[in-house]
């Protein structure tokens, strides 16, 4: 009986270590957005994603087996195009779906690939944005791109994955949202 209970326990315990969620939980926020000159200019905003796959996170094992795939748990645009939208009344703009100056960011790329071993994982994320704003005449695009890596014991964990996910989208986006460059554009060309 001792046995059967050492054997349960085991079981137990090895399928809890290799339980993983089913979706990862997003959850981009808003920066420290710096204040434009007071102009009001309207903006059409839209945000879209472009990529192929809806998954953000691919575990590779080391056995070989086929890669697990993870989706986030909520559209990932939607979330993004609320952050955009708030970074961008903060900064001084007013959103209007009529406005003859647009902003689109294109979301290119968000995949985290993690690979695990018999001792531990890395994990890698990749995120890239392309923004376009257009004006009756003109037309500005730039590409941003963030990376990051993670290395641990064991298998990896999610809200860890989670987290360093998450904090690259706020790095990338609070990027984008204060670029001298695209604020210059639309300043020049309302």
């Amino acid at each position: 009986m001792k046995h059967y209970a050492i054997l349960m326990l085991c079981t137990l315990l090895t399928a809890c270590a290799t339980s993983q969620p089913s979706h990862v939980a997003l959850n981009p926020t808003l920066g420290v957005i710096n204040q434009q000159p007071s102009m009001l200019t309207p903006l059409r905003i839209e945000t879209i994603d472009i990529r192929k796959a809806n998954f953000i996170v691919r575990i590779h094992q080391s056995n070989g087996a086929a890669a697990k795939l993870i989706s986030p748990s909520e559209p990932v645009r939607q979330q993004l195009d609320e952050v955009f939208r708030q970074g961008l009344i903060v900064a001084g703009y007013s959103t209007s779906a009529n406005a003859s100056q647009s902003v689109q960011f294109q979301l290119d790329t968000l995949l985290t690939d993690v690979t695990e071993t018999t001792f531990g994982y890395e994990a890698k994320t990749q995120v890239t944005f392309n923004v376009i704003a257009k004006s009756n005449t003109l037309e500005f695009t730039k590409i941003f791109n963030g990376r990051s890596t993670l290395t641990g014991p064991f298998s990896s964990d999610f809200a860890t994955l989670e987290l360093d996910i998450n904090s690259l989208l706020d790095k990338l986006t609070t990027e984008i949202l204060n670029d001298a460059e695209l604020h210059q554009f639309i300043q020049n060309n309302h």
